[in-house]
């Protein structure tokens, strides 16, 4: 079994993570993981009621990522991950209890679970964070009409902007690569595309180049 190298993208709703993981997909022998948005059966509910979900909605995606997590430690050679359990926990859980979508009691269960799970958990190789204007983010939300994100309040994107900014700067368990998501055009621009490839190889460049197509 070849060693496992894990790169994990990160960035707020709108930053291009997906777009990213498919570039790279496509440009190196890896085995993708992506956000499991759709297999959360609590999420109807959350954006009826959100006080009234939000604990269930956040710990059915932390356990499952957990579980996404598990299975991309297990896989050998390279795999790339679409948002981690990192950004579940730090950003968008702990956005709803600064908003009092979460109560105290809850909070506590879940910041206990978060904590049992980076003690088994192996972290990320390389963090890819995408950062992206906030105009730039409403603009690719409203032209990838997800219903669901189309009455996301301007608030609560700066709100997870904050915690992102906050999250990042501290961050310190494995290389981190910032990446100007609304200047570099990796989806169509082949001079932007080599560029962030020159960037990836060069913090994962033996894991990358015996993974190259």
């Amino acid at each position: 079994m070849s060693e496992r190298k894990f790169i994990a993208i990160a960035g707020n709703i709108g930053s291009g993570k997906s777009s990213l993981l498919d570039f790279l997909t496509s440009s190196y022998e890896v085995a993708p993981f992506y956000e499991p948005n759709d297999a959360n059966p609590y999420l109807p509910d959350f954006y009826l009621d959100m006080k009234r979900w939000a604990f269930q909605s956040q710990l059915f995606f932390l356990s499952n990522k957990f579980r996404i997590h598990q299975e991309a430690d297990r896989t050998s050679g390279v795999v790339i991950q679409d948002r981690t359990i990192f950004e579940d926990a730090e950003i968008f859980a702990t956005a709803l209890h600064q908003m009092r979508k979460i109560d105290q009691r809850d909070w506590q269960t879940y910041w206990a679970f978060y904590q049992s799970i980076l003690e088994a958990i192996q972290p990320p190789d390389l963090m890819i964070y995408l950062h992206c204007p906030m105009r730039t983010l409403r603009r690719r939300i409203r032209l990838r009409g997800r219903a669901m994100e189309q009455d996301i309040p301007l608030s609560y994107l700066k709100r997870l902007e904050r915690l992102y900014q906050e999250w990042i700067a501290s961050y310190d368990l494995g290389e981190v690569l910032v990446l100007d998501s609304a200047r570099l055009d990796f989806v169509s621009d082949l001079v932007d595309r080599q560029d962030v490839r020159e960037r990836i190889e060069g913090l994962l460049p033996e894991a990358l180049r015996r993974n190259g197509k």
